[in-house]
């Protein structure tokens, strides 16, 4: 069946050639025959594709492929997408030329250095497919890149002719002809790409690809990216590329790395961080191998770190085993609050952080905000009106001290390593010195927000929550923290209200909007009374 799906796939590739050949011939000398055979070649590559899917789905379904299989499957399936695509392209570009008053028109435009680029790629697919290489696969994709500068070069001509008001229909067609091209050239991307995923096993896109050889180069690594497995890690939330960097044979990468690819701004402050917490807390990050940086975009890898995070601990191991962790992960937690501890006033912003989030939260969920209501006399506010009157009241109530926090301090950032008995941080682009309200709220939520309901393992969360209530209230009784109940209280109504976003589950979700509503109207009715007397409603950590 893979074979008959390979000899389709080439087909399509040889006809889609053939239809660029065609297009190509047409704009040198317009020829009616020409146009007809480019739109009757359409129906047939559509079939052919429309073949080659049937296949694909029904060999993934029936046979239970192995994993490599599936992958030259799925590459398959890209290709001959984007190889329609490119067809459909072709009709288009017939089709303009009907509205040019002169088909010579366009022979003024460098269109030959355009299809010239897209026939060398086609023409390579087959082959880079057969012989998985990646060299290949590569130049196919950096064809795009030549292409779309000569797009821009005649695309800078005619709208510097279009200024002048002479042959403004021809130009305008002339335009579109070259849009198309163009975007064959996008097609002729997601094709080398797709092969990439055949050689290497995972999705990546080629300025992804380049900038993970360049990190690996940084990091010292002198082989080819033949040698590295590389898997990507699926579930972020940051908009950065995640994956997993580790050696495919011998003479590979050594070690075990995870590669960041994303916006400058987030991939060097997660390098700066690290650099800060390696000089804070030695040991408690991982190693940083390489950073790269291009454009608008950055790369980094850095080391893999052995273990389970938290989350995984407490809802898979025995009670012993979580008792021991929680014990170490409370002995670092404490240990790295103390040394960082600053005394001087620190403003926090947890109302300011909430309403930053409001439009994402109503993305998933568009029902989670309150409008004004009255109810007899009884008004009840919306929920702008909390939030704006928490926040005026949060201006008056600053923290006595700051420490360095994690700033993204879930359970699944916490890696516990077993056979060195230590745990450590990871993710770490927001860490920053502040209020340890904001470490502590964000952990205790992550725990209660875990959608797990067997009672067992809820009453396992409910205690992990309790444990490290009374911890972080017993620190703020050491050291005099007057105001911990209420800037939890604000904390909290923050990571309630935003976690909702993060959860499908309806009733779950509702229940997290109405805590944080309860506590916003808990600190407001308590305004005008001394903050040091509001009392936490602790009942509200427990589901």
């Amino acid at each position: 069946m893979i074979e008959s799906i390979l000899e389709n796939s080439r087909f399509l590739v040889i006809e889609t050639e053939n239809q660029v050949k065609l297009t190509y011939g047409l704009l040198n000398d317009f020829n009616e025959k020409l146009l007809e055979k480019i739109a009757s070649k359409d129906d047939y590559i559509d079939n052919l594709k429309t073949t080659v899917e049937n296949k694909c789905f029904s060999r993934i379904h029936n046979a239970s492929p192995d994993e490599k299989e599936v992958n030259d499957i799925r590459a398959i399936h890209i290709i001959c997408v984007n190889l329609e695509r490119i067809a459909d392209y072709c009709v288009n570009i017939a089709r303009q030329l009907h509205y040019l008053t002169d088909a010579s028109f366009i022979h003024q435009y460098d269109y030959k250095g355009m299809f010239s680029l897209i026939r060398k790629g086609l023409s390579k697919i087959t082959d880079v497919f057969d012989r998985k290489d990646l060299s290949g696969a590569l130049e196919i994709c950096r064809s795009e890149f030549y292409s779309d500068m000569l797009y821009k070069k005649n695309f800078d001509q005619i709208m510097q002719e279009l200024r002048q008001g002479n042959h403004i229909e021809n130009l305008i067609t002339v335009i579109f002809i070259f849009r198309y091209l163009e975007r064959i050239g996008d097609s002729l991307l997601n094709i080398g790409e797709a092969l990439i995923f055949a050689i290497i096993g995972d999705r990546i896109k080629i300025r992804q690809f380049e900038a993970l050889e360049k990190t690996l180069s940084e990091s010292g690594f002198a082989g080819t990216l033949s040698d590295i497995d590389f898997t990507s890690i699926w579930g972020s939330r940051s908009g950065c590329r995640i994956s997993k960097v580790g050696n495919k044979n011998p003479s590979g990468f050594k070690s075990q790395g995870i590669f960041k690819e994303g916006a400058i701004k987030k991939i060097k402050q997660e390098q700066e961080n690290i650099r800060r917490w390696e000089e804070i807390f030695p040991g408690l990050v991982p190693k940083v191998f390489g950073y790269y940086e291009k454009a608008e975009t950055a790369s980094l890898l850095i080391e893999f770190l052995p273990g389970c995070t938290l989350d995984q601990i407490v809802l898979t191991e025995s009670d012993e085993i979580v008792q021991n962790v929680i014990f170490i992960f409370e002995q670092t937690l404490t240990e790295i609050w103390e040394s960082t501890r600053e005394e001087g006033p620190f403003q926090t912003d947890y109302m300011k952080q909430l309403k930053a989030r409001l439009d994402a939260i109503r993305q998933v969920h568009p029902h989670f905000y309150r409008i004004e209501n009255r109810i007899g006399t009884l008004s009840v506010p919306s929920s702008k009106e909390l939030i704006e009157a928490c926040e005026e009241i949060e201006t008056q109530i600053a923290a006595p001290f700051t420490i360095f926090i994690h700033g993204d301090f879930n359970t699944n950032n916490i890696v516990y390593n077993h056979e060195e008995q230590k745990v450590n941080y990871i993710d770490l682009y927001r860490s920053k010195r502040a209020d340890y309200i904001q470490d502590a709220s964000v952990f205790l939520i992550s725990n209660f927000r875990l959608p797990v309901f067997e009672p067992k393992l809820r009453k396992r969360l409910n205690n992990v929550i309790q444990h490290f209530l009374e911890i972080f209230s017993a620190f703020a009784e050491k050291h005099n923290d007057k105001t911990y109940n209420v800037r939890m209280a604000l904390a909290l109504a923050r990571s309630y209200y935003t976690s909702s976003r993060f959860e499908l589950n309806y009733v779950f979700a509702k229940e997290m909007f109405l805590i944080s509503h309860f506590l916003m109207e808990k600190i407001i009715a308590h305004k005008g009374k001394p903050w040091e007397t509001f009392k936490l409603p602790v009942e509200i950590l427990f589901y």
